[in-house]
């Protein structure tokens, strides 16, 4: 059976939540204009870090370069002395830099920046690294009606699984499906089994359903 494991390097300390970040590790940056709901830019990037010091380097040729400020952990200032806020609200998806003219999400999964292979619907799970892959009913928490996300399925005796799904919003995480539990890593569900399907409802308004062949196979 096919196992993932993750590893996590530097733990953040103090008043700062426990999310592990790595020392470099390729990432995907989404760029906010100060004030706006939608992203100008979605590109690939790569954070680094050492010391307390951050180097984020974007693949449109911008380099942050962020050193630690007054005002306790999350405080920096770039290059040009300007202030710069580090928040948590991706929780272990990743981070957020507030600039004084812009906001960084930086995501750990660079999943949604490689094009979608034609042949493979379930992009970017296959059955080279899971038991089974299929596409998922799923509502983003702004949508009236249900689409397909995809999902790699990682099966484990006593008809149990975890579950690695993409969001409708290019997020990436697990769904686990024990005989005791239903839970996911950093969100919080609502699990019912309705007849032969699980509906997941989600803190962030996301809605799932998953159908207990998915998770027993057959």
């Amino acid at each position: 059976m096919r196992r993932t494991v993750a590893m996590v390097s530097v733990l953040i300390a103090g008043a700062w939540p426990a999310v592990a970040m790595p020392d470099t590790a390729s990432a995907r940056c989404d760029i906010y204009p100060a004030g706006a709901d939608h992203a100008e830019a979605m590109l690939p990037c790569t954070f680094s870090q050492r010391q307390g010091y951050i180097t984020i380097l974007r693949s449109d040729g911008v380099t942050h370069e962020l050193s630690p400020a007054d005002g306790g952990p999350g405080n920096f200032r770039d290059q040009e002395g300007r202030l710069v806020y580090r928040q948590s609200g991706l929780g272990d998806q990743g981070l957020i830099f507030r600039f004084p003219d812009q906001s960084l999400f930086l995501y750990w999964s660079t999943a949604a920046l490689s094009p979608r292979e034609a042949d493979n619907p379930t992009w970017p799970f296959s059955t080279d690294r899971y038991d089974a892959t299929t596409l998922l009913r799923c509502r983003g928490a702004d949508a009236a009606d249900f689409g397909r996300c995809p999902a790699g399925i990682l099966r484990m005796e006593g008809a149990q699984a975890s579950i690695v799904v993409l969001d409708p919003e290019g997020e990436q995480f697990t769904i686990n499906f024990m005989q005791d539990y239903v839970n996911a890593t950093n969100r919080e569900v609502n699990a019912r089994l309705e007849d032969d399907t699980w509906i997941l409802r989600f803190a962030n308004g996301q809605v799932w359903e998953v159908p207990r062949a998915a998770i027993e196979g057959g």
